[in-house]
């Protein structure tokens, strides 16, 4: 076992939520909020993970399961788990291997990676790096000819899904990144870097790795035409220039002949409108809490949506997930499966490709935990008989 490996193995870590001290105490300050906040008052990002309390479960008790079933099927992909790892940006920022050693981790355990446009890794890398599907997100950021060139690229690198994220027209107030610093660090003047700077020299061990690896990376997977890859600058104004509109889906549709994937429904209209649209699958997502605050949590939203769109596509969602129990849940009100960010995230920063597959393997046992006490031997056999949903959300 190496020494990373070591650092995150039972029982200093026993759950999701024990990678997030040693996440905050390896990584600066800026970089963790950047991972841990979400929007204005954050009321989304704690509902996300407090919702899953309002559902409880309906076990079958005397039946013995002596093996359980975890895998799914994904747009077509056999997985062995039914969680893939959602994209997170900056992800180099939390740990050098970034989003190759997630993409790796994922592979090992049989699952897919998502891989965000705001990555620091060459989408080659992150694809050759993993034995497992990965699709890739898709922002349109640097403009049209910017976003064809990326499609192309992941067309001829074999990547096997492309998901187009519809809630961004602009990039929601995260306010830790304004108190922290996190813009001038990125892309201030060495005079508004300085009284940052405390933060990033405190992190020694993070300030060796990130200088070795050649300090801030550019996005090479945003390469402007005629200007080359764009600057890991301020994104927030990248984003405000790329919002995604129903026509951009029309004419993605044109350019990416595989699946797409549609993610940040939160309501039955936009889950019907995307099926119209020719997606193949949903992801209900808020966006982790990180774009409009005091919208539904995902959990809460997924009934409107998977009732609305009626078993014509594959539904996921994303948001709060961090125990097995929260997956069964998902799954339960009608997801496919789900995309885990954060819950990885933490592992990264925390120990980088060790912690992801710790991460991975602490939802995975506790999935199959899950499944055996409440006397379900499949994924596949879940569904809402198992848990009691409260009155109020009957209408869904």
């Amino acid at each position: 076992m190496t020494k990373a490996a070591r650092s995150v193995a039972s029982p200093r870590v026993v759950s999701i939520e024990d990678f997030r001290p040693i996440a905050q105490r390896r990584i600066p300050q800026s970089v963790f909020d950047y991972l841990d906040g979400g929007a204005e008052g954050e009321v989304t990002l704690r509902e996300n993970c407090r919702v899953f309390e309002d559902i409880t479960f309906r076990p079958r008790h005397a039946v013995a399961v002596p093996a359980c079933a975890l895998c799914t099927r994904v747009l077509g992909f056999d997985l062995a788990l039914p969680f893939l790892l959602a994209p997170v940006g900056y992800s180099r920022l939390m740990h050098p291997g970034g989003e190759v050693a997630a993409a790796r981790a994922a592979g090992a355990a049989g699952t897919a990676y998502i891989l965000s446009t705001i990555s620091g890794h060459r989408l080659e890398d992150v694809k050759s790096g993993s034995s497992g599907p990965v699709f890739y997100q898709l922002y349109l950021m640097g403009g049209r000819g910017a976003a064809e060139a990326v499609i192309e690229r992941a067309r001829v690198a074999g990547f096997s899904a492309l998901v187009v994220t519809i809630d961004t027209p602009v990039s929601g107030i995260r306010e830790r990144d304004y108190r922290n610093g996190m813009k001038e660090l990125i892309s201030g003047s060495p005079l508004q870097k300085i009284q940052f700077l405390p933060q990033v020299l405190s992190r020694p061990g993070w300030l060796t790795a990130f200088l070795r690896d050649g300090g801030l990376p550019s996005l090479p997977n945003v390469v402007i035409p005629g200007k080359g890859p764009m600057p890991l600058v301020d994104i927030n104004a990248a984003l405000a220039e790329s919002a995604v509109t129903w026509a951009d889906l029309r004419w993605i549709r044109e350019l990416w002949r595989g699946p797409i994937v549609v993610k940040g429904v939160l309501t039955g209209d936009d889950g019907r409108r995307a099926v119209d649209e020719g997606a193949a699958a949903i992801s209900v997502s808020n966006h982790g809490g990180r774009q409009l605050d005091c919208v539904p949590s995902s959990l809460r939203a997924l009934p409107e949506v998977v009732s609305a769109v009626n078993g014509q596509v594959e539904i996921l969602m994303d948001g709060g997930i961090r125990r097995g129990t929260d997956i069964v849940k998902a799954i339960c009100l009608g997801a496919r499966a789900v995309l885990c960010g954060r819950a990885y995230a933490y592992g990264l920063a925390a120990a980088g490709e060790a912690g992801v597959t710790r991460a991975i393997e602490i939802l995975r046992t506790d999935l199959e935990r899950s499944l055996r006490l409440l006397g379900c031997s499949s994924v596949a056999a879940l569904d809402r008989s198992y848990v009691n949903v409260p009155k109020s959300w009957e209408s869904n």
